[in-house]
Formats: C-alpha cells, structure tokens, sequence
C-alpha cells in the first residue's frame, strides 16, 4: 500500500499568523499578492522582489527581498554591522554614560581617546 499525501491543514490560521487568505494562480503562474501585504512589506513598488523557497514538507514560502538604497547601503557593511553588534553588547552590559553638557562629554571623549592610546 502507497501512502497518500496530506496537503497541509487549511482551517483557521495558527495564533503567529499575521495574515490567511487564497489566491489564485492565472496566466503564466502569476499570483497577485493581496494589496494588504504588497504594502505592508514594501513590494509595491516596481521592480519588487520576493524570494520564493520549496520546503522538503511541500510547504512554498515566500520572502519580501526589498533592494537597500544605495545612500543606506554602509549600514549593512560587514565591518559597520560589526561596531553595532559591540555596541549592542556594550549597551546590554550596562556600559554606558550620561552626560549634563557638552563640554562634559567632549572631556569624557578625550579621556577615553587617552586611555586607548
């Protein structure tokens, strides 16, 4: 005896579901996704991508892979995305100060630039 294929459950959505709806497949395999989410994931603007994968479970996921500005584009450099990840942990050390003017945190900027050499 062959097992059959259980397509996955189509009832009310799970409780980390954002969004559950139909679409259709037309011409071509198009599927238009639903105005809601095309905005809410900045996919409707010309040229808007989204990356599709097929999983081993039959399940078809789709990701939004919206381009980054080229002005914004040194964020997401390695060697930037580095200094917040230190930043980040430094913050959750509790390593941080407050400053009342300035003058007092320009001191503080020099005093570290000091000790660092």
């Amino acid at each position: 005896m062959s097992a059959i294929p259980v397509p996955p459950h189509r009832g009310t959505p799970a409780a980390a579901e954002l969004f559950h709806d139909f679409v259709s497949v037309q011409g071509r395999g198009t599927v238009a996704l639903p105005a809601v989410l095309r905005k809410r994931y900045g996919l409707d603007k010309p040229g808007a991508q989204v990356e599709i994968t097929e999983r081993a479970d039959g399940v078809l996921e789709l990701r939004p892979n919206v381009a980054v500005p080229a002005r914004e584009a040194w964020f997401w450099d390695e060697r930037w995305q580095a200094g917040e990840r230190e930043v980040d942990a430094l913050v959750a050390a509790g390593r941080t100060a407050t400053h009342d003017t300035v003058d007092d945190f320009a001191a503080h900027l020099r005093k570290l630039d000091a000790d660092a050499s």
